[in-house]
């Protein structure tokens, strides 16, 4: 069901503040250390997480909180949930230790497996994205109130594809190899699946391990603007539906006629 307007602008308002608390250590000095998967960890990572965290139980006590920063949980409890709260306080934390600005807060709204809903805000910039398939997708920069975005469709030559600053692989290459002529735009976090939707690029293929909160947010807001995030079978991608929350490989992309031209 479409969530209401005024809890989105609670979550948005929620997104703005822990996009704050990273900005006050990313004007500072800080430390970085590293997760059991040798993932970098800061300050920042744990402010955004506690002001996320906090401020979904307050606004919606009813409704579980999955974040990457959270303990381990109960995989079984976990599987039970129909819906919850899937939130990466600090998508790009390599991004933020470049200081390169590439870097976002992701917070989305799980339903039966399908993210209904998502915001993507981008601290250094002040740009939030939000949107879910239902409802459409919108940006908001600054004061300034929603406008709508929409993915381009259809894509037109020269193609646009996202390749990530911080992971170019070899299968990732193979495709950009195959579709001469495109322009290979560098984008770091989530922000490849905002660009998506607003029409900036047209696709993004990732091969390699994701995690499920660096991809909902996102994929809620491209089907708002008419994209999606699919499996290597055409699927689109589900959630809280299996004992690891690791994703597969995907390809994002805005017109989804696309695919039939992609090599494999």
């Amino acid at each position: 069901m479409p969530i209401d307007e005024t809890l989105r602008d609670a979550v948005i308002a929620l997104a703005r503040a822990a996009a704050a608390e990273i900005l006050a250590v990313y004007e500072s000095p800080f430390a970085i250390e590293h997760k059991g998967d040798r993932s970098p960890l800061t300050a920042a990572d744990l402010a955004s997480h506690r002001c996320i965290v906090a401020g979904l139980q307050a606004l919606t006590p009813h409704i579980p909180v999955l974040s990457e920063e959270s303990k381990d949980l109960d995989i079984a409890a976990r599987r039970e949930w129909t819906t919850f709260w899937l939130v990466d306080p600090l998508d790009g934390t390599r991004e933020f230790i470049k200081r390169n600005g590439e870097f976002t807060v992701n917070i989305a709204l799980v339903e039966h497996g399908v993210a209904t809903w998502g915001v993507i805000q981008q601290p250094v910039t002040g740009a939030l994205w939000h949107g879910g398939e239902t409802v459409g997708a919108f940006i908001r920069e600054g004061d300034a109130g929603d406008v709508a975005v929409h993915a381009r469709i259809p894509a037109s030559k020269p193609l646009r594809i996202a390749a990530s600053r911080s992971h170019r692989d070899e299968r990732t290459q193979a495709v950009i190899d195959a579709l001469p002529g495109s322009d290979v735009v560098g984008c770091g976090s989530s922000l490849k699946f905002c660009r998506i939707a607003d029409g900036g690029i047209d696709l993004y293929p990732r091969f390699g391990p994701t995690s499920e909160w660096d991809t909902a947010a996102g994929q809620a807001i491209l089907e708002g603007a008419g994209g999606a995030v699919l499996d290597p079978r055409g699927r689109p991608f589900r959630y809280n539906q299996r004992d690891t929350l690791l994703n597969g490989d995907f390809i994002a992309l805005g017109d989804l006629s696309l695919r039939d031209s992609l090599p494999g």
